[in-house]
């Protein structure tokens, strides 16, 4: 077959990354010295790595991290409550295939939003999609919805999600209609998906943060007990890194 035609069906099919490596072979006489099948494989190989890149970075686009967090530079000291092993393993794939959920508490600061996106971009490389949002931007979101007659193809984006991440949750207490909303959400993805929450709230305190106790009862119900529970302790963060760029500046 000669090499316009061939070229010209690779791009017709955007096999990109094979037609990169096919342009890297004919242009390097070394791959020459290759069988059939090894030239083949590299080939391959290529359009496979971009495929990969490629559908890693829209799921990363969909699901708007609030910080690019990755699980390689998560600081996981036992001084910050982390059980190392219990954090690697929510790394891995096995709790969302599970369709459980996730609790992360702790003080202001403590690095709950930096874990929770960490996980979740975890997840996507995992080939799971996510969606991420703030609680009171989620509950903007639905407000608006609901009034452009868009709620339930919100509904359906959300319960397709393999793994939602409220920040911020309970930070403000709930209406008995925003309590009514969380649920729809938080029930039409009970047993069928998972759920990251990030909350300075103890579990303990969420009851009397929703103004219905019987929709209270059923959120809990459906979030808490099938949930991985990560207690973050220690000093804020932010004020470290506040004090290490003062120090810092202190000895230029």
């Amino acid at each position: 077959m000669l090499r316009e035609p061939l070229m010209n069906k690779l791009t017709s099919m955007k096999f990109w990354g094979m037609l990169e490596g096919l342009r890297e072979q004919i242009e390097n006489p070394q791959y020459k010295e290759l069988s059939f099948e090894e030239r083949l494989g590299l080939l391959l190989d290529r359009e496979w790595n971009l495929r990969q890149d490629r559908g890693l970075k829209r799921r990363l686009q969909v699901a708007r991290f609030r910080e690019a967090a990755v699980m390689e530079d998560l600081e996981l000291s036992t001084k910050r409550g982390l059980d190392r092993s219990q954090v690697l393993y929510l790394a891995q794939e096995d709790w969302i295939r599970q369709k459980l959920n996730v609790i992360i508490t702790g003080p202001t600061g403590a690095g709950k939003t930096y874990l929770a996106c960490a996980l979740g971009t975890a997840a996507c490389r995992n080939h799971f999609s996510v969606r991420y949002f703030q609680m009171s931007r989620l509950l903007q979101k639905v407000t608006l919805s609901q009034a452009d007659g868009s709620y339930p193809k919100l509904l359906n984006s959300l319960a397709k999600a393999h793994l939602l991440i409220i920040d911020d949750w309970l930070r403000t207490p709930l209406s008995k209609s925003q309590t009514n909303d969380i649920l729809e959400i938080i029930d039409d993805r009970y047993k069928l998906s998972s759920t990251i929450l990030t909350t300075q709230v103890p579990v303990a305190d969420w009851h009397e943060r929703m103004a219905s106790p019987t929709l209270a009862d059923a959120i809990m119900d459906r979030v808490v007990h099938n949930a991985y529970r990560l207690e973050l302790k220690g000093e804020s963060m932010r004020k470290r890194v506040t004090i290490l760029t003062h120090d810092s500046h202190k000895e230029i």
